[in-house]
Parts: structure tokens; C-alpha cells; sequence
């Protein structure tokens, strides 16, 4: 009766013991969930790319309705007076509408060779022209120019015509574009700048547009940086005198009209860094471009742009679990720029936020972790790094659970070899 009993006890504690080799992850849930917590990367508290460095600010001032300078490459504004102030745009509506052009141009919907028949509403058109006539038909890449160069409100009615079928539907699309930009301070009414009720446009708004627009279409500045533009023999001059000053400025927009007064949003480029100076509402003519320069100067005299971490610069390797490869490489998704005071440069410091490991399968391209730049202590900036392979799951389980399969299946074995090869009970 002994051996009886002990055969009751041992079959079922050996059946717990090969479930338990085999399947721990099922009894320690809790562990699991730990570990898989662990390989997602901590959400850090940032500030906004936009803040302010610390800066010595007084005593500076733009004489100007609105203002504000901000660091091209990184969004960071250096300088605000007024920066929410709505004011009517003027002619800084035509950077949105060479904006649209340039995506239609990159998409494949027309071409700059591609004739654009001129209407009576563009020929009619008052303000600044390019001069084009009713009935023409003009080369999209003369329309340009004519816009950019010129500011021909007639060429951007053209244009506008062109691609929508009304300026009506264009100014529609404006404000969608602007929209997905965030521009969340602006509403475009036409596609020229010409006064218009509730069309307006603020200083912030304008240097965050401009440097979206120099940053998906840096070919732009080409037609931004030409000082003069000549079509039917009438030669007409860049309005943007800082193209002429030889001090970095390639670019970008004047405006003016009655109610708002005097525009200028003006950017150079200098040894690596890339400046975005905005002025609205300057009482006279002759105030907008000493007022951006002014600005401009401010930021390249007193801030320094660091880059310290490159686009595709590789982390890691970090180990990979249940994959056909058992590490994978990290690159940053993005370059890693931050805005410092000068003499402040050594303050910027990187911090990878690797996790311990990752489960496959793994995309390329895949957000799996992020680098922390930090400036004196506090976080500025975070930069998403990506997996550079892909990593596909293994077929074979893994290597613990093999192994308890395993170890499962030899006590099996040994506990049948023993059932079989056990001395028998003797009958009385």
C-alpha cells in the first residue's frame, strides 16, 4: 500500500514541475509586465523648443508694432515684443501662397513649364504687379519670380486660378495649410495680401511659417534671395534692401498696405546658424529693414546654435529578445540642435534613454527610444531614435522555455523509465 500512495504523490507533482519549467511567464505574471514595461523608453518633462534662453534682454527694443527673432535651425525665440498682436498680413500672405506652389510642384500636379492662362480678375488686380496681361499665358516659373521678387498681387491671382479654379478655393487651402502648420494666430482671406476683413497674421505665427517654408523648401530662398526681376521690359527691384547689405540675408518677404503699415520678415545665414527676424507694423518704410537687421545682429551676436547630435548617428546596440538577431543598432531620427547664450555651449549635455531590451519583431524605422538634451540641468529637446534594421520574430521559442521543455521532457522520461522498470508488487 506504501508504493501505492507514493505513486498518487508523485505523478501529479511531477506534471506541476514540468508546467512550471515550461510556462513561468504565465505564473509570474507580474514579472512579465515588469519587464516588458521596462523596455519602453521613459517619457521625459520637456520644455517647448520655442521658450527663450535665458538672455540679456533689457534695454532692447524694435520699433515696431510686433516683433520677434527666433533661431531658424532649432524654433527657439530669442527676442517677442507684441507677438500675439493680430495685424493684417500684406504681402507676407504671398510666402503661404509660394508655399502651396512649391508643394504642388514637388507632388507632380503641375510643372514649371506649364502655361498659366492669365484672367481679367488677375489683370485687374490693383497694388504691386508683375504686369502680366489679360489673356496671356505665362510660364509658372515666371509667375514665381513675378510673386517672389516682384510681389505681383496679379501673378499670385494667376497662380491661384491655376491650381483651384478660384482664388476663392485657393484661400481655402491656405487656411488648411496653415492649419496643419499650427498656425493657430492667422486666417488668410485671399491669396495676395490685399486688405480683407478678418485676415490677419501675428509676428509668432509669421516666423514659425517662415521657418516651416525655408525648412521643406530651402530652394525657395533662390527666388527670395533675387534682388530684381525683369518681365515685358519692366524691371522691377527686390523690395528686401538687406539682400543688398552683404550681411548673410537670403530672404524672404516684405509687405505693406494702409492699415497695418510697414512688414519685414527677413533671414541670414552665418557660419552654421540661421537666423529668423520678423517686424510688423513699423510707421514708415524706411524703419522695417533697420529694425530686422537690428534683430538679426541681436541673435547672432549673443546666441550660439549647438548641434549635438547628428541625423542617422548611431546608439546602442541594444540587446533584442525573440528575434532572428539578438541586438539591433539605434539612430537618431533627426539632427539635435539646441540654442544656448554664448559662453554657454558647454552647459548642453546628451543623455540616451536606451531601454534594457527589445522584443521582436522589430520594424526599421521604428520609434524605440529617444536621446535627452539638456541645457544647464533641464531638458530642451528630445530626438527619437529609430531601429536601423529590421528584426523579425524567431520561430523558435525562447531559449528558457526550450530549455524547460527540455529538462520537462527528460524527467518525463526518467519518471516512465522508472514506472516501467519497478520492482512488482508480489501477490499473496
Amino acid at each position: 500500500m506504501k508504493i501505492h500512495s507514493h505513486k498518487n504523490i508523485w505523478i501529479p507533482t511531477l506534471f506541476f514541475m514540468v508546467f512550471f519549467n515550461a510556462f513561468p511567464n504565465q505564473i509570474f505574471s507580474k514579472t512579465t509586465k515588469t519587464s516588458q514595461n521596462a523596455q519602453k523608453p521613459r517619457k521625459a518633462q520637456t520644455q517647448q523648443t520655442t521658450q527663450a534662453p535665458q538672455t540679456p534682454q533689457s534695454g532692447f527694443q524694435c520699433d515696431a508694432q510686433s516683433a520677434v527673432l527666433m533661431d531658424g535651425l532649432t524654433g527657439q525665440i530669442l527676442y517677442e515684443q507684441n507677438p500675439h498682436l493680430r495685424i493684417q498680413p500684406a504681402s507676407f500672405v504671398k510666402v503661404l501662397t509660394l508655399y502651396l506652389v512649391l508643394d504642388a510642384l514637388r507632388a507632380g500636379q503641375i510643372k514649371m513649364d506649364d502655361l498659366v492662362t492669365v484672367s481679367e480678375k488677375a489683370w485687374r488686380t490693383q497694388g504691386s504687379k508683375m504686369f502680366i496681361k489679360v489673356g496671356e499665358r505665362v510660364r509658372v516659373d515666371d509667375l514665381l519670380k513675378g510673386i517672389a521678387v516682384a510681389s505681383g498681387n496679379d501673378a499670385c491671382i494667376a497662380i491661384a486660378e491655376h491650381l483651384t479654379g478660384s482664388e476663392e478655393v485657393f484661400a481655402l487651402k491656405m487656411n488648411e495649410k496653415a492649419a496643419l502648420l499650427r498656425l493657430k494666430e492667422s486666417q488668410f482671406k485671399n491669396s495676395h495680401g490685399m486688405s480683407a476683413d478678418d485676415q490677419y497674421i501675428t509676428a509668432m505665427d509669421m516666423a514659425l511659417l517662415a521657418r516651416r517654408y525655408i525648412e521643406e523648401h530651402p530652394e525657395a530662398l533662390i527666388l527670395h534671395s533675387t534682388t530684381e526681376f525683369e518681365y515685358h521690359g519692366i524691371r522691377q527691384g527686390n523690395r528686401n534692401t538687406l539682400l543688398q547689405k552683404n550681411i548673410g540675408v537670403d530672404g524672404l518677404k516684405t509687405g505693406h498696405i494702409e492699415e497695418s503699415g510697414y512688414h519685414l520678415v527677413a533671414t541670414a545665414k552665418r557660419d552654421g546658424q540661421r537666423m529668423i527676424a520678423v517686424v510688423m507694423g513699423c510707421d514708415k518704410m524706411k524703419k522695417r529693414a533697420p529694425e530686422a537687421q537690428k534683430l538679426l545682429e541681436y541673435g547672432f551676436r549673443n546666441f550660439s546654435t549647438v548641434e549635438v547630435v547628428k541625423k542617422g548617428a548611431s546608439f546602442g546596440p541594444v540587446k533584442v529578445k525573440r528575434g532572428k538577431s539578438n541586438q539591433v543598432i539605434l539612430t537618431a531620427a533627426e539632427d539635435g540642435r539646441v540654442t544656448v547664450a554664448k559662453g554657454k555651449e558647454n552647459f548642453v549635455s546628451v543623455h540616451p534613454q536606451l531601454p534594457p531590451f527589445l522584443v521582436a519583431p522589430i520594424q526599421r524605422g521604428q520609434v524605440v527610444a529617444k536621446v535627452l538634451i539638456q541645457n544647464e540641468g533641464k531638458v530642451v529637446k528630445e530626438v527619437n531614435l529609430l531601429s536601423s534594421s529590421e528584426v523579425l520574430k524567431s520561430i523558435l521559442p525562447p531559449w528558457p522555455v526550450m530549455a524547460a521543455c527540455i529538462l520537462g521532457l527528460a524527467i518525463l522520461g526518467l519518471a516512465g523509465f522508472w514506472w516501467f522498470r519497478r520492482p512488482k508488487r508480489k501477490k499473496f
